[in-house]
């Protein structure tokens, strides 16, 4: 299926395309016990997927360049979510294939535990998309965690001057990794905290990314806020205090709500305080339809902030 459009996307996400179901408990059962499901919501992941999907609920032109999906049920389901949010982009089907499922379990303390498919085969197909829908956007999205499949796209988009919006998680340890992502990247999001498998001082964090020659690093605390830091200025952001009903998607709102700013030409606060705003009100509800625009707006300029000396390079 090809949802084309003759004015190219201003956001174009790479990446994985699955299927995902999104399930919200109280609390997580014990080993061989069971829990009730307070709500359920379907929806396209991987976070570029999502990305695309939220910026369209701002009316931001999206497009999507995804893996391939199978030719079953799922996967039509999956393309028809895709054109009914109006995300531009082929999908394309395989035989071959069966669309991964990702399930995700969210309970009340905020927290997310999900079960996902990862086939290599499926991640293989990333390196026969047609890149022609980078020319003319003005950001590509990108996670470490589909390997190299990445690389070709990233270089595709140096290539048109399309800055790159790289999610980095915490991979940034990987010294390798570090050099051969980060340093394609416009734009980097990495984390810190503990459940990310890293607890890292955030400043040493963003200095090494700028090092590398990113051009924005985005150090995300979960709910103790985050720091974002650039070449001129270090801001570091604190959450609103909120009551979590469903934290899944919460990473890629905030995603969402920083390129959203960026691509509104907004300064590097206002685009932080949108993106924290738009992250804190999402955990608040189940499923990742966004609140309404001027309410994110209300929240942001409420978000408690503090203006850091710059990191010192080594």
């Amino acid at each position: 299926m090809d949802n084309k459009s003759s004015i190219p996307p201003a956001y174009v996400g790479f990446g994985m395309l699955t299927d995902v179901a999104i399930l919200v408990v109280e609390q997580l059962p014990e080993h061989n016990t069971g829990a009730l499901i307070k709500d359920v919501s379907d929806f396209v992941f991987d976070d570029a997927a999502i990305i695309a999907c939220i910026l369209r609920q701002w009316d931001v032109s999206a497009g999507m360049i995804g893996t391939a999906v199978g030719d079953d049920t799922r996967g039509r389901n999956l393309a028809q979510r895709l054109k009914d949010w109006g995300v531009q982009g082929e999908v394309r089907y395989s035989p071959d294939i069966k669309t991964p499922l990702e399930v995700d379990i969210s309970d009340e303390t905020g927290a997310r535990t999900y079960f996902w498919q990862r086939d290599e085969h499926v991640l293989a197909t990333l390196d026969t998309a047609d890149l022609s829908l980078l020319d003319g956007a003005q950001m590509m999205y990108v996670d470490w965690y589909d390997g190299d499949h990445i690389v070709r796209a990233m270089d595709e988009a140096n290539r048109l001057n399309v800055p790159v919006f790289l999610n980095m998680e915490h991979a940034h340890t990987d010294l390798a990794l570090l050099e051969r992502y980060a340093g394609r990247a416009f734009i980097c999001q990495a984390v810190t905290d503990a459940a990310q498998k890293d607890e890292s001082d955030p400043l040493d964090v963003a200095r090494k990314l700028i090092q590398q020659g990113v051009e924005t690093a985005i150090i995300t605390l979960a709910s103790e806020g985050s720091l974002v830091v650039s070449e001129e200025e270090a801001i570091r952001v604190y959450a609103p205090k909120m009551v979590a009903v469903d934290g899944c998607g919460a990473g890629a709102t905030f995603s969402a709500g920083f390129i959203y700013g960026h691509l509104q030409g907004w300064d590097l606060e206002e685009s932080v305080r949108f993106a924290t705003a738009a992250a804190s009100l999402k955990v608040t509800r189940a499923g990742l339809k966004m609140f309404p625009f001027d309410e994110i707006k209300a929240l942001a300029a409420k978000v408690e902030i503090e203006r850091l000396a710059i990191p010192a390079s080594n």
